[in-house]
């Protein structure tokens, strides 16, 4: 495909909902989700990619950004072949990635980023609550430890602020991710419908 993916990117802290809020519009016809934490966790484990994110997961650090993007352009054009995703007349909701300005600078010739939802969650002591439920729940102990999380929104602030820099602050579009999931989609949809539908109002005719 040489036409760029029409893009929306879903951006939120750890514990803001995000994964939630993408699955559930990717459910609704026009869009498209797609999850890098998905992505990641289906790879065959005894490839030599599975076994190269091993290395990487298992000692707490981040993959390569030249070998995500990598991975996730190959399983973008996989979903386009197969049908899974229609880039002419759905817009793509990515979940995870750019993580960073490195990544952003490898992805502008792949996508047309036509809206950023940066999911907001003023009330920090709900959000330790999530995180430390979540961890838990997975068994992931350590990760509900309150130093950890902090650190964890901590990084999430730092890595944030120069990616939205990277883009005009007009698309950009804070939504209250406090409230019930339902609320929180229908936040999200007053922001991203009018750009699925500029971006694919022959499509949709």
């Amino acid at each position: 495909m040489t036409e760029k993916y029409r893009t929306v990117l879903l951006f939120g802290a750890p514990g803001a909902g995000k994964g939630t809020q993408g699955t559930m519009l990717g459910s609704i016809p026009g869009f498209h989700h797609f999850s890098t934490g998905e992505m990641f966790r289906n790879l065959d484990p005894y490839s030599d990619t599975g076994k190269t994110f091993r290395e990487y997961s298992v000692r707490g650090e981040l993959v390569p950004d030249e070998l995500t993007v990598d991975l996730w352009r190959e399983c973008m054009q996989a979903q386009w072949t197969l049908g899974i995703y229609h880039p002419f007349s759905e817009l793509l909701v990515l979940d995870g990635i750019p993580r960073n300005v490195r990544q952003t600078e490898l992805m502008a010739e792949h996508v047309d980023v036509l809206g950023i939802v940066l999911l907001q969650a003023t009330d920090q002591k709900l959000m330790l609550d999530r995180l430390r439920g979540r961890a838990l729940k997975e068994g992931r102990a350590d990760d509900a430890q309150e130093a950890v999380i902090k650190r964890r929104l901590q990084i999430f602030e730092e890595t944030t602020a120069p990616l939205l820099a990277e883009y005009p602050c007009d698309i950009v579009h804070r939504v209250d991710a406090i409230g019930s999931p339902a609320m929180v989609l229908k936040r999200v949809l007053e922001a991203v419908t009018p750009i699925q539908e500029a971006a694919f109002s022959n499509a949709l005719r």
